[in-house]
Parts: C-alpha cells; structure tokens; sequence
C-alpha cells in the first residue's frame, strides 16, 4: 500500500534507522542524507518518510508530500551553502532513467558547474 513502510526498501530502512546514513536534515515527513556515491560535490537525497515508489506516484499520491520533499530540497541547498550559486534537484523515475531504489527521493546536486543536459 502506498505510503506504509517496505521492508525490502533501503530507504524505509534508513528512515527507521534500520541502515546508517549520514542524515543532514530531517523534517516531520522528509530525511536527507549524503549519497554514498556522490556526482558532486554536495550531493545530498531527500526521500519523503512514507514510502512511494517515484516521483510521479508520489505526486499523485501524495502532492503535499511531494511539496514537502521540494522544500527540504531547498532547505539543504541553503544549508550547503550551494543556493546562491546554483544547484540541481533531480528525481529519477523508472530503471531506464537511472532509479535503483524506488522510494521516491531527490538528488540535490552543487558545488561545482553542472552541465546541460545532463546525463
């Protein structure tokens, strides 16, 4: 069911603290961690605390969520210190477009010129 924890999923893991990851903000319905393979060099995950599957279910699903998980997308650019200069939030949906774990999250990416278009 949407929205209730997965125990195959190593974001709900991380949410309940199940698997260590360095959080760098945490919100009533989101948590950010650093990636274990960063792309820059601020590259931070913002995954909404219930679980969805992508962006475009938890858009559907649960729009104030997916707001939510926008605006700590924004919090952690500005507590990176990478808003002035720019940055780049990014949600992958779907194997073919680079999605390894479906929960849905945003990469907020900075600290160095970032290319268009990506990938």
């Amino acid at each position: 069911m949407a929205g209730e924890p997965q125990s195959d999923c190593l974001f709900c893991k991380i949410v309940v603290g199940d698997v260590p990851a360095t959080i760098v903000r945490e919100t009533a319905t989101t948590v950010a961690f650093r990636d274990i393979n960063p792309q820059a060099p601020t590259h931070v995950l913002v995954i909404p605390k219930a679980h969805h599957t992508d962006a475009a279910a938890l858009a559907t699903e649960a729009p104030e969520l997916a707001a939510d998980v926008l605006r700590a997308a924004g919090e952690v650019a500005a507590q990176e210190k990478i808003d002035e200069a720019g940055y780049r939030v990014v949600f992958n949906t779907g194997a073919g477009a680079g999605q390894t774990v479906f929960h849905a999250h945003a990469h907020v990416l900075g600290g160095r010129g970032l290319e268009w278009p990506p990938g």
